[in-house]
């Protein structure tokens, strides 16, 4: 199965919007994109035509998290035209974080075509159902921490996958090995919306516990950079919660803090695989997953259901930021079914 990527800059849009679109539809009537190398004897045949879906996968940035989340639903789409024996055409596009260059994918998508949109991350989330909104083009959103706050719900031609995060039970995490925590950073950027809830839910928690915080925001790598440094000497511990400008950083970020001997917990495993100390989240290959079965249910039945939250309970550590910290986590295993240990990813 073929797949096309398209990475857009805000700048080469600006200069040749109506040339990237006409690229994108010559590279699509060119060269379509069938369920298994070799099922074009299987497909299922609608009215003397097969069966065929052509979806945009809008990634809002890169990084390990939102990465695995997209490489789980073009697999899983692969997966599903060869057992249907149907055809998808999937095609990338990146958003490098940047609202302009998002919203000009989705006038792109719009005006291209395509069936279904899934974007990843809470921002091309919504610059994707305001482009989608006048045409009802489907949105499948993957990783909306809080879709109510995002105001992604209440629309029909809406849904997806959340990855709701436990704040109150990653800080019971960080107080079981570390009772005697007197003062906890919280690492977030305040443009991220999916850090609004579990910050506001951190600021409850401690304050209910008595214990004080230092809160440290940026919107860029250096930023967030200097204002983990800034924590140095002044925190016990350090919460982030599944914010997409930390985890651009977050190998960074974790050296950082792992060198100043302060546990950095987290919101998602990717963050412990670079380097973070512990998290409590999802399993973003299942999300992923999940999330393309429910493009497929929804292209098929026309149905939109109310947004799934993902399961989650699986405590993530990095062993080797566990044994740089002289952190013992064994207490960990009394807290949840699924402890997984994990190293830093080269």
């Amino acid at each position: 199965m073929k797949k096309f990527v398209a990475v857009l800059s805000a700048a080469a849009m600006l200069c040749s919007l109506a040339a990237c679109g006409s690229t994108a539809s010559s590279a699509a009537s060119s060269e379509a994109v069938i369920g298994g190398a070799d099922s074009a004897t299987n497909l299922v045949v609608t009215d003397g035509e097969t069966t065929s879906y052509k979806i945009a996968i809008v990634q809002q940035l890169d990084h390990a998290s939102l990465d695995e989340i997209r490489t789980a639903v073009e697999a899983e789409l692969d997966a599903k035209a060869a057992e249907k024996g149907i055809a998808i055409e999937y095609k990338e596009f990146n958003g490098q974080n940047d609202a302009t260059t998002l919203n000009q994918i989705g006038t792109q998508v719009v005006s291209d075509g395509y069936d279904a949109v899934v974007p990843i991350a809470t921002l091309a989330a919504q610059c994707m159902a305001n482009a989608c909104a006048d045409d009802k083009i489907p949105v499948i959103y993957a990783a909306i921490s809080d879709p109510e706050a995002a105001d992604l719900t209440g629309l029909d031609y809406v849904t997806g996958t959340s990855d709701a995060l436990n704040t109150p039970f990653i800080l019971d995490m960080m107080l079981t090995v570390n009772p005697d925590v007197k003062t906890v950073g919280l690492l977030y950027s305040n443009s991220e919306a999916n850090s609004a809830t579990p910050i506001a839910e951190a600021k409850a928690y401690l304050d209910d516990k008595g214990i004080a915080y230092i809160e440290g925001t940026g919107n860029t790598n250096d930023e967030i950079m200097s204002a983990a440094a800034n924590m140095v000497g002044q925190v016990d511990a350090v919460f982030t919660p599944t914010d997409n400008v930390v985890m651009a950083a977050a190998a960074a970020v974790s050296e950082t803090l792992t060198e100043a001997g302060i546990p950095f917990y987290t919101g998602a495993d990717s963050f412990v695989t670079a380097g973070a100390f512990a998290t409590c989240g999802v399993n973003y290959t299942e999300l992923g997953t999940y999330t393309a079965d429910l493009v497929l249910d929804v292209l098929e039945t026309g149905s939109f259901p109310e947004y799934h939250v993902m399961d989650g309970g699986i405590i993530t550590v990095n062993t080797e930021t566990a044994a740089a910290l002289d952190v013992d986590y064994a207490a960990f295993r009394e807290m949840a079914n699924t402890v997984v240990e994990v190293t830093t990813a080269q």
